[in-house]
């Protein structure tokens, strides 16, 4: 079952689902020559994207938009719990989003992928784009997007949660992160200090990255002490498919929300256990 309202996205384009089109004249069509006449595909059905707008969900739209692959949104808004809805919880059982459900997946039946590193890879193979074929460069792009998701963005999360929203400050553990993250930034800083992209060309594992890399401040970090990342985050920062990921679900969340003053939504995100 899908919410109620969805958002189609594509080449840059966002759609509202329930919006009526508008009918235009059209001139009439050719008749059928031998030159005019061609096999056409029928068009492919969209992915759906279970997503909240973070730094994870951000991925994957980054990576649909390069791709051009059409994909509807399907907000999960996680500070109100909806990720532990049983439709949610049948495609993404650790109640995490992103999560995506692509109808023509493998022999042409449906699929769904949870796990952001999992699903960029999976829209990798699937588009052929962005996560190369050969070993030796697969390997690189497989080091750096693992390195990501088991180091950059968890330890990263840390940094932002013990800084904005423990009721008492703990010292130790926020400069713990930070100096973690720090250490995390120095080594992207000296492997992009050879090379413009994390993996040599520009492939899945700097989608990963970015999110989680802007926004130095933030996570106490001075980015003119990195300049091999600050010249990369630019650089990436400048494609338009990353400009309209990083937009895709800004409606979604008032200008004025502050996680550290929704006492409700500290409560489900920061609260969870087995049980």
């Amino acid at each position: 079952m899908l919410p109620p309202l969805a958002w189609a996205y594509g080449a840059g384009v966002m759609i509202a689902a329930m919006a009526k089109p508008k009918t235009k004249s059209k001139p009439p069509l050719p008749k059928p020559t031998a030159r005019n006449v061609r096999k056409t595909s029928p068009p492919a059905k969209p992915i759906s994207l279970y997503f909240w707008p973070t730094p994870n969900g951000k991925k994957i739209a980054i990576m649909l938009e390069e791709t051009g692959l059409s994909y509807v949104l399907q907000p999960v808004n996680i500070g109100r719990g909806e990720q532990f809805k049983p439709e949610f919880l049948a495609i993404s059982p650790n109640n995490r989003m992103p999560a995506i459900v692509d109808p023509e997946g493998p022999g042409g039946k449906p699929i769904s992928v949870f796990e952001s590193g999992a699903i960029l890879q999976y829209l990798g193979r699937k588009s052929g784009r962005f996560y190369p074929v050969a070993d030796r460069a697969r390997v690189a792009v497989e080091e750096w997007l693992y390195w990501q998701v088991g180091g950059l963005g968890p330890m990263a999360g840390q940094v932002h949660h013990f800084r904005n929203y423990v009721t008492e400050p703990q010292p130790y553990a926020t400069q713990r992160y930070i100096n973690e993250v720090n250490r995390l930034y120095g080594v992207m800083d000296r492997r992009l200090g050879s090379r413009d992209y994390l993996a040599g060309s520009y492939s899945i594992a700097d989608m990963a990255a970015f999110p989680w890399a802007v926004g130095a401040e933030s996570k106490g970090q001075n980015i003119d002490d990195f300049p091999n990342v600050k010249a990369w985050i630019e650089r990436v920062g400048r494609r338009s498919a990353v400009i309209r990921g990083m937009h895709v679900g800004a409606e979604l969340r008032s200008a004025t929300y502050s996680l550290r003053d929704d006492e409700e939504a500290k409560k489900i995100l920061f609260g969870q256990r087995s049980r």
